[in-house]
């Protein structure tokens, strides 16, 4: 018996001391030597506790499918003239569909054996002649279109959270929500919130196009704008008196490049002092931008980022090396920003903003004030009642709660989880089946003590038999709670978080520290009447 106590207290002892060293950092400044060897994270607030920005975006899937559509297109108009096809055009149709022009129907078979082979994500739809060549239709499978689409929620959460870490945001929260949308928390965003949501907002959509030289850009705005060109504009502004320019430019619709193949992009001053953004491409990157200016000496490239041209120069000679700029009169905080969105990568489509709240700082103190004094109010008539009822006992049970609700809180800055406002409902509510378990038990002693039973005794049993009881309790509402972490988002985890923990914490609580407790008191005194 003597050693079984032993044990039992070195574990209370453990998770005493871990105890304090996890909440230390909370309530007190931390020495250098602690930050270096130990625990050092104080307890994670919500944005409902400490303010910051909420967000839900919506990715506009749609558009995703329609950038691979036109990189496929691109990839068979190249493959057509590699393979000597001789074709008339190539042309968006919808969404997630486009149509091939060949001059005749005898390039058909040699379309089928060297493009459409290639193929993989695409179907024949139908094979018609029509006034502009032999069309032949092709469509994505539905599947893909999913597939794309889906792609592009998760591609979107990865980019926003690279946004966001580099934006220097403590502890964000980015996470899918529903099938097309996206929750953005930033807890502790007080200042530059507008920065923050145009940084996040943006598409960030760089694409290389060429210029239809040989299109007519006066007629096109008038609006005979040629099949598969679109008009794009460069917006210039000058510093100095805040006048904007547009200039309008005639491009070929298909995107021979997309800055899903950079690796890094800075801001660099030219001779000038004028800033520009000096991107590099991977290996993939430097091998297609070199043959897209080989292809097309003499060409202009227009550099279209968001649909807005940046620069459109002429291509002199194949440029290797895999690097390029893009010009304009950028401020410098709208040149650190355009590096910033580059380097965490484009959004693969773009996204609207369905809910924009801003939480104060304000709100979140006076949330945690009336939490916190809602806890010590509740806690203070636990102890009272308890105290008065089950008198020692009850006492005992009391030096557990206050355990159970340090060491709750201990275990969620062990494991990162974030305390929000129903995340201390959560708290109240396992204080509260926490006592209810020593209840029972104590109810279960009481009744052992009537029928006879000496106290140790009555003590055995009433430990034993309420332990099922309690334990059945505990885990249907886990099973419970579970759901809600997994699906959850926000309010609704973080209450679902809270309770979990406290649910098994209380199990350590509620039965081995009273039980420890009990026990201690009978070896080291004779009992004759148990306080109950």
């Amino acid at each position: 018996m003597i050693q079984s106590l032993q044990w039992r207290f070195a574990i209370v002892a453990v998770v005493l001391v871990a105890t304090v060293f996890f909440l230390y950092p909370t309530v007190g400044p931390v020495p250098p030597i602690w930050a270096k060897y130990l625990p050092s994270s104080p307890i994670r607030l919500g944005l409902d506790l400490q303010g910051g920005l909420y967000l839900v975006l919506e990715v506009q899937g749609d558009k995703a499918v329609e950038a691979v559509v036109d990189q496929t297109m691109s990839e068979a108009s190249a493959l057509m003239k590699d393979n000597k096809i001789r074709y008339n055009d190539v042309l968006r149709t919808s969404e997630s569909t486009f149509a091939v022009y060949l001059k005749d129907a005898a390039q058909e078979a040699v379309f089928d054996a060297t493009v459409m082979d290639k193929m993989t994500n695409f179907r024949k739809l139908s094979t018609t002649p029509s006034d502009k060549g032999y069309e032949i239709r092709l469509g994505m499978y539905p599947k893909v279109v999913e597939d794309i689409k889906r792609q592009a929620v998760r591609q979107a959460v990865d980019t926003i959270r690279n946004r966001v870490d580099q934006l220097g945001v403590a502890e964000p929260d980015v996470v899918v929500h529903g099938e097309d949308r996206i929750l953005v928390q930033l807890p502790g965003l007080k200042e530059d919130i507008d920065q923050a949501i145009r940084i996040i907002k943006r598409t960030a959509r760089l694409e290389f196009k060429l210029v239809d030289s040989k299109g007519d850009i006066n007629a096109a705005l008038k609006g005979n704008v040629p099949a598969g060109d679109e008009i794009l504009y460069k917006i210039d502004r000058n510093p100095s008196t805040g006048v904007t320019t547009r200039t309008p430019f005639l491009l070929k619709k298909p995107i021979l490049m997309t800055g899903d193949l950079l690796t890094d992009a800075r801001v660099r001053p030219d001779q000038g002092g004028r800033l520009y953004i000096a991107m590099d491409f991977n290996r993939r990157g430097a091998v297609l931008f070199e043959k897209i200016t080989g292809d097309n000496v003499g060409e202009r490239l227009a550099i279209v980022l968001d649909d807005v041209v940046y620069s459109a120069p002429v291509i002199k000679d194949r440029i290797a090396g895999g690097s390029a700029v893009i010009e304009g009169m950028f401020s410098p905080e709208e040149a650190r920003e355009l590096a910033l969105v580059l380097r965490a990568g484009s959004l693969p489509a773009p996204v609207k903003i369905l809910e924009n709240r801003t939480v104060g700082p304000s709100l979140g103190e006076d949330s945690i004030r009336m939490g916190r004094n809602a806890i010590i109010l509740g806690l203070a008539l636990v102890v009272f009642c308890m105290a008065a009822y089950y008198k020692w006992s009850g006492m005992v049970a009391n030096v557990a709660l206050v355990l159970n609700l340090f060491v709750i809180l201990a275990a969620m800055v062990a494991i990162r989880a974030t305390l929000t406002l129903p995340g201390l409902a959560g708290v109240a509510l396992t204080l509260g089946m926490a006592i209810d378990a020593n209840i029972l038990i104590f109810e279960r002693i009481r009744e052992e003590i009537r029928l006879g039973k000496s106290p140790k005794t009555a003590l055995d049993l009433g430990y034993s038999r309420a332990f099922w009881t309690i334990f059945d309790t505990n885990l249907t509402t886990v099973l419970a709670a579970l759901p809600l972490i997994q699906f959850g988002t926000g309010p609704i985890k973080g209450f679902a978080v809270t309770l979990c923990i406290g649910l098994a914490i209380s199990m350590f609580t509620a039965l081995f520290v009273t039980r420890l407790i009990f026990d201690y008191v009978f070896v080291r005194m004779p009992i004759k009447r148990l306080s109950v």
